[in-house]
């Protein structure tokens, strides 16, 4: 931030200063991201996944049908309702 500021100040170019070693991107740091992101979901990161679409369904209707304890707000009802599928084998 301060480099940009003082290299306005004395007009020169902002292409001209070179970029800091931590912004510049290397070969490796790109092949480690590649390989972070092609890794599939583990079978309880899918499960958990599942869970969460199920409780967040539930959760709408009994708001949507006022059903839902005065003051509780989502993640009370996500703990609840995740260990009650849980607990079902789900």
């Amino acid at each position: 931030m301060i480099r940009i500021m003082f290299a306005a100040a004395l007009g020169i170019g902002l292409l001209a200063t070179p970029l800091p070693a931590a912004a510049q991107s290397t070969p490796a740091k790109q092949e480690m991201k590649k390989e972070t992101k092609s890794k599939p979901p583990t079978a309880a990161q899918l499960a958990e996944r599942e869970r969460i679409k199920k409780c967040g369904a539930e959760w709408k209707a009994a708001k949507a049908a006022g059903k839902v304890e005065k003051g509780m707000k989502w993640p009370q009802y996500w703990s609840a309702c995740n260990a009650r599928h849980k607990a079902a084998g789900g």
